[in-house]
């Protein structure tokens, strides 16, 4: 995508962080916003800030882990705005525990934002987007911690090991069309989801504080870590610059920084080794 004035951009997350720094950036390029997030404030914020710049906004409380509220935001997209030229599947969660302890709600809620939200945003924009004719972008966000494991954050990591590769597939499958696909992996940004626990669901324990259990010195300790790396991260505002640099180039990938270079190598150095070893025969 070359030319983004006048059209439309969808972006779950939008409340807060990245959403809202993305929001901003490609509302100044000349996008109308679509804003979809759990916290409905957040997102009334980030659309006075679009509305600032000149363009318009609509605001839909949207749990993206349910696909019949992103369906609905679809319907509201495409009556207010008209059909979206990016999707931005951008929610996220995070829970910190050791995986023996995690639960079925810690595992629920965390596959059911991070990678069904991307699941239900590409089951309810992508037909939309083909249909029109007009081309488009998708963007996902993962984490570089969908590129290497991390320690304490196996239920997150798991999911954005997830995002990584639908999206990879979904590039592939889009690649003789005229829409475009990248995954954003971000290192540390300056965002709330540390916290994000702060809006969990009933369904899948309600909010929890963070995890100060003896029990669970893995937890505990990735919690501490990631609150003061997160908080000393870059501004959002220039991710999401980077995410308009990546769809305006079609880029696969999409990173911030270069902390997460080393062990990915490291990954990979493994993965090369493991062809290596003598194989058995066929």
């Amino acid at each position: 995508m070359k030319d983004l004035n006048n059209k439309v951009a969808v972006i779950t997350g939008a409340g807060s962080g990245i959403g809202r720094g993305t929001s901003l950036r490609l509302a100044e390029v000349g996008m109308d916003i679509a804003i979809a997030d759990v916290d409905i404030n957040g997102a009334q914020q980030t659309a006075e800030m679009v509305r600032a710049l000149g363009r318009k906004a609509v605001v839909v409380k949207t749990d993206v882990s349910n696909r019949e509220e992103v369906q609905h935001l679809a319907s509201v997209v495409v009556q207010e705005l008209g059909v979206p030229t990016v999707l931005f599947n951008n929610a996220g969660v995070v829970t910190f525990k050791d995986i023996a302890l995690l639960t079925e709600g810690d595992w629920s809620w965390v596959m059911g934002v991070n990678l069904d939200g991307v699941i239900n945003g590409v089951i309810s924009f992508l037909p939309l987007m083909i249909e029109s004719g007009q081309g488009g972008h998708i963007v996902n966000t993962a984490s570089h911690c969908g590129l290497f494991p991390s320690r304490g954050l196996s239920s997150y990591s798991a999911s954005k090991y997830a995002v990584v590769g639908l999206s990879e597939h979904l590039r592939g499958d889009l690649a003789d069309s005229e829409i475009g696909v990248s995954v954003l992996c971000p290192g540390a940004v300056a965002t709330g989801i540390v916290h994000a626990e702060r809006n969990r669901p009933e369904i899948h324990g309600g909010p929890q504080i963070e995890p100060t259990d003896s029990k669970d010195k893995i937890g505990s300790s990735s919690y501490r870590n990631s609150d003061q790396v997160v908080s000393e991260g870059i501004d959002p505002k220039l991710v999401g610059e980077m995410v308009l640099q990546g769809i305006l180039n079609n880029e696969p990938y999409i990173v911030t920084s270069l902390e997460s270079k080393a062990p990915v190598e490291a990954r990979l150095k493994a993965i090369r080794a493991a062809y290596e070893k003598p194989l058995i025969a066929q």
